[in-house]
């Protein structure tokens, strides 16, 4: 697996030459996954500054048209919690440049609740994200990110 050798290397220029900006960003991504892990949904969404934006686009989970960014992202990820109430989150690496951090993500939990329009399966789910946040005055300002939905909803229906 040359990438993943490749991701893990690139997790150690931060930390050669990381300013104490970037080092507080790269934190971020720690807060993210504790949060969730910790079913802390509240400390999640404190996470987001009140006019975030996301940039991320999903056929499989479109935002709702009613709520702001932010309200749809805590929504969306709380949503998750109640379907997989034993959901822990790890991070596999992280980079931080400048304002942004990326990290690749890895979700475990048990189906146990509805989700993606599947009724709960008791099947231990495993799938990941790449995420890229823009940080502003400590909190995620922006988000791009790539989520592996189809490897949810295969492991949801197979």
């Amino acid at each position: 697996m040359r990438r993943r050798g490749f991701l893990a290397g690139l997790a150690v220029v931060p930390a050669l030459g990381a300013s104490g900006a970037r080092a507080a960003d790269a934190e971020m991504a720690r807060q993210f996954a504790e949060a969730l892990t910790a079913h802390d949904i509240e400390a999640f969404a404190d996470l987001f500054a009140d006019d975030y934006v996301n940039h991320q686009v999903s056929a499989a989970a479109a935002p709702p048209a009613n709520l702001s960014p932010k309200a749809a992202t805590v929504a969306f990820f709380a949503a998750r919690l109640a379907a997989m109430p034993d959901l822990a989150v790890s991070i596999q690496t992280t980079v931080a440049a400048d304002d942004r951090v990326a990290a690749s993500f890895v979700y475990q939990g048990r189906h146990e609740g509805r989700y993606y329009g599947v009724e709960p399966t008791g099947k231990r789910l495993v799938f990941t994200s790449c995420d890229i946040f823009r940080i502003r005055d400590g909190r995620i300002a922006e988000h791009w990110g790539m989520g592996d939905i189809a490897g949810i909803v295969a492991q949801l229906k197979g």
